[in-house]
């Protein structure tokens, strides 16, 4: 039986383009010239569309999440940048990417690590390694005492939560002018940033030595239930109740993610939780779901973890929309120091302000 030939154009089809790559002026007509190809690069130019998308919606809330260390990989600046071109309103985020970025705010600096000296030695050293880079005991050392410091200003008389804490520690960076830095720039910008794993960090670990050390903790104490006792004035679920009233008051709702973990979970469970709310509770609260996400993380679907999940996943889960509800997503599987700034400078090439400077002018 002879095949019914058809020709693309006739079906439909979106044609390729070769790219042309004198012809770009600047990476944003790069990555729209790249989604007209193939492979990881259509990926990445598909997602600079859906994150364009997302940015010009005046009605869309957008929801940044960053997992891991990516302040020891030194793209902090890249963060700082989406929060100064107003491409994140809601930051949630590992305290592994706060601490490491506090230590660089403050004057500290990361090394590159060569592979010539052993891990027991470095740690002998005070050296503390993540992958290839080199974080030194000396500047978590610095960064616990600048944390002391916020502590000793706050009202510690009842319980506050991360985005709280961030928020001092964003007022004083700014006040000292260690600028530019993650935390000082969204406290100029009024961003709230959530750490829902506050504890699996060494900023947790700071604000928990404070405490004890607040708390009248004996050093030579060897009872570890009497040492222990003295407990943050800290709750989790203020953060929960805060996020959720925020999403809750957003008209559309979009989501960048840097990687997977707890971040981009903890994020998009907010759906489910009003759903919850709504069938265990009897409240009546429109439940909110993502209509433009754009994902950047090289974890594939079929190993099982929550780094993989992919958003057509999350549709089972009501926490975003599907497509052909008017969704839009995108996600680049890559190495995210390689795509996320990529895409960032491509977006400031279409913004009309730019911010070469970081006085209190920007």
């Amino acid at each position: 039986m002879a095949r019914d030939l058809h020709d693309g154009r006739d079906d439909g089809l979106t044609p390729l383009e070769s790219l042309d790559v004198r012809r770009a002026a600047n990476f944003a007509e790069m990555l729209r010239g790249m989604s007209k190809t193939a492979f990881g690069a259509r990926r990445l130019g598909e997602a600079f569309e859906v994150l364009t998308a997302m940015a010009d919606d005046p009605q869309c809330t957008v929801v940044v999440t960053v997992s891991g260390a990516m302040t020891v990989a030194k793209m902090s600046r890249v963060l700082c940048e989406m929060i100064e071109a107003g491409l994140a309103q809601l930051i949630v985020c590992t305290g592994a990417l706060l601490a490491h970025g506090l230590s660089e705010a403050i004057g500290c600096t990361h090394y590159k690590y060569n592979g010539d000296v052993p891990d027991e030695q470095l740690y002998e050293r005070g050296y503390n390694r993540v992958y290839d880079t080199l974080e030194m005991e000396a500047n978590l050392c610095r960064a616990e005492a600048f944390i002391g410091e916020v502590l000793d200003a706050m009202d510690l008389s009842r319980p506050t939560c991360s985005w709280e804490l961030n928020r001092e520690i964003g007022r004083r960076l700014v006040q000292r002018d260690q600028m530019p830095s993650i935390l000082g720039c969204a406290y100029r910008r009024d961003v709230p940033v959530y750490v829902p794993a506050l504890t699996d960090s060494e900023l947790g670990l700071d604000i928990a030595a404070q405490s004890l050390a607040r708390g009248g903790a004996k050093v030579s104490e060897n009872d570890p239930e009497k040492f222990f006792s003295t407990v943050p004035a800290f709750n989790p679920f203020l953060d929960l109740h805060d996020y959720t009233r925020r999403i809750l008051a957003a008209k559309r709702l979009g989501i960048f993610t840097v990687g997977g973990g707890v971040p981009r979970n903890w994020a998009q469970q907010v759906g489910p939780f009003v759903n919850i709310l709504n069938v265990r509770l009897g409240t009546g609260l429109t439940v909110p779901r993502f209509r433009y996400g754009v994902r950047i993380c090289p974890e594939p679907a079929h190993w099982g973890g929550l780094s993989g999940c992919t958003y057509s996943e999350g549709v089972s889960w009501g926490k975003v929309l599907s497509r052909a509800e008017g969704g839009r997503f995108a996600e680049v599987h890559c190495d995210a120091t390689i795509a996320w700034p990529l895409l960032v400078r491509a977006m400031l090439d279409t913004r009309t302000q730019s911010h070469d400077s970081w006085d209190e002018s920007v």
